[in-house]
């Protein structure tokens, strides 16, 4: 069994809007299972890290929150994306395949002969 990741510095903003525009409307731990779930298990979410980055996210107004019951009948917060959190979770993919071309473009780099 591997051992599981931490979520990268800079990532999990990217990771949060783009679940809330898949899955629609979710609480804390459904946005936090369907990260891990997506990583394919492989990525360890720190709920110190989850919660603030939402606080932040709704302060910014690219998600909203309102109260409402669980599947279990349980008092959660729902976070939703808005208008604002759709652009800048475009802004924020076009950003991150810049910087992955680039950081592949590096990795291909092949060895000049000695």
């Amino acid at each position: 069994m591997s051992e599981k990741r931490d979520v990268q510095q800079g990532t999990l903003t990217l990771m949060i809007l783009k679940t809330l525009d898949v899955m629609g409307r979710l609480h804390g731990y459904g946005i936090a299972r369907r990260i891990e779930e997506t990583s394919g298990g492989q990525l360890a979410l720190n709920y110190g890290t989850l919660y603030p980055a939402l606080l932040k996210l709704e302060q910014e107004g690219f998600i909203k929150a309102e109260w409402g019951m669980s599947d279990n009948n349980r008092r959660a917060r729902f976070y939703a994306l808005t208008a604002a959190g759709r652009r800048q979770l475009d802004r924020e993919t076009r950003e991150w395949q810049q910087t992955t071309d680039m950081i592949a473009a590096f990795l291909m780099q092949r060895r000049a002969a000695t």
